[in-house]
């Protein structure tokens, strides 16, 4: 619902708000138009919904860029956890498992979340057991960087396990302050 702003508050009367926020005591809607216009400010309406409605006297514009820079503020410190896939096959070489369990360490360390798929064709379907004792060779190696949030599972042809990292995602702004932090360390010492 849009905010109604000086002209387009259409009501007889209205219970106002000065600059100060002190209350006025309801008056009609031409003076307080009138009041606000004098001293340079707009008359915004805070409550539409009270009887009767409260506006109050304030510079609109200014109130909408710091609405704005707030929320910019709010989006800033905000974390997006991201789901990251690695796959496998079940005749894998174990040194192509340490690989792959290497890169699911950067995105788990990353602060991601991480889906190991074992894909099965043709014949491997028939035996899901080496697939399970590979997401459980994989889960071993990354316990110091994740932890399983969901058992192997079947789902078709694929068996499936999420891992959750230890750590939570760091915003880009706490990163730089850790670097800083980290160089600040290095000077001292």
């Amino acid at each position: 619902m849009q905010t109604r702003v000086n002209e387009r508050i259409r009501i007889r009367e209205v219970r106002l708000i000065d600059e100060e926020g002190q209350q006025v005591g309801v008056i009609p809607t031409r003076d307080a138009l009138e009041m606000a216009r004098q001293r340079g400010l707009d008359l915004v309406e805070v409550a539409p919904n009270a009887i009767p409605p409260v506006c109050r006297l304030m510079d609109y514009g200014k109130f909408r860029y710091e609405q704005s820079r707030k929320e910019r503020d709010s989006r800033k410190n905000q974390h997006v956890t991201k789901l990251k896939e690695v796959r496998i096959e079940p005749k894998i070489d174990d040194h192509d498992l340490v690989t792959k369990g290497r890169q699911a360490a950067k995105f788990l360390d990353a602060g991601d979340k991480v889906k190991l798929t074992v894909l099965f064709r043709g014949r491997t379907i028939t035996h899901p057991e080496i697939g399970r004792g590979l997401l459980d060779q994989l889960a071993d190696q990354l316990r110091p960087h994740g932890n399983v949030e969901q058992p192997p599972r079947m789902e078709g042809r694929t068996m499936i396990m999420f891992m959750n990292p230890l750590r939570p995602k760091q915003s880009q702004h706490e990163r730089e302050g850790a670097h800083s932090r980290e160089d600040r360390q290095e000077v001292e010492a």
